[in-house]
């Protein structure tokens, strides 16, 4: 039975910690490979994939301090970090999963990608690749979740997807309590208000103005991402 996409564009987050897999640094070539297949999974609906990385399993902004860096320096350097990641699953995507990709830059290096340009990226997805966007905002002291917030609105994405590696939006920290209760759907607002921490304020300060639903999921359950876009109840959902 064919299958029909309730999303036709949209922007999947992912995490750096996420590329570390089980060695909690660097890139695992193993989950570079799950990653490709389950992005693969989306592609052949006919979506729109762009895709937004942090950069935490190389270097996050806010170790600077620790060791001395201003944090305007330490935010570019995660950023280029964030370029690296890029750089991988770009590779991994081509030679795991045979889908044409392009990384555009918001900090120029044209020797390993192309500078972000809005109408070149919308260009890419309309072509049928998919488009990874390096290097945040370009920059300092904006996160890579207000990075996605900001490309999504840009390229009209439909739906901006946060892969985690818990199971969607808690009232507390699952890890830590075992009576934690998994919030189905939220508004932007409750979840400022609350203070649970799903993505910075900025971030979802833009998807709110801009009516971007954000969908929370675990990316390591095989198989989610592909649930959320076809529009089954999979992680959290919030908007309104």
């Amino acid at each position: 039975m064919e299958e029909f996409p309730k999303y036709t564009r949209i922007l999947l987050k992912l995490s750096g910690e996420a590329f570390a897999g089980e060695q909690g640094y660097g890139i695992d070539p193993v989950f570079l490979e799950y990653i490709s297949h389950e992005i693969r999974g989306i592609y052949e609906l006919g979506v729109q994939v762009a895709i937004v990385i942090g950069g935490g399993n190389i270097f996050r902004g806010f170790q600077g301090k620790e060791i001395g860096i201003d944090r305007a320096t330490a935010d570019y350097m995660g950023m280029l970090a964030t370029v690296i990641n890029a750089l991988a699953l770009q590779s991994a995507l081509e030679n795991h999963a045979n889908i044409p990709t392009r990384v555009l830059s918001a900090i120029e290096m044209r020797q390993v990608a192309e500078p972000y340009i809005r109408r070149r990226a919308i260009r890419h997805l309309e072509k049928g690749r998919i488009v990874i966007f390096a290097g945040g905002t370009g920059n300092p002291f904006f996160s890579t979740d207000t990075a996605a917030a900001l490309r999504a609105a840009e390229i009209g994405a439909e739906v901006l997807i946060k892969a985690t590696k818990v199971g969607g939006i808690y009232d507390k920290d699952p890890q830590k309590y075992s009576d934690a209760v998994l919030i189905r759907e939220i508004a932007y607002l409750e979840v400022i208000n609350k203070g649970l921490r799903v993505m910075d304020h900025t971030a979802l300060t833009l998807c709110k103005e801009n009516e971007i639903p954000i969908i929370v999921l675990n990316i390591r359950e095989k198989g989610n991402l592909r649930k959320a876009i076809l529009g089954e109840e999979v992680g959290s959902i919030i908007r309104g």
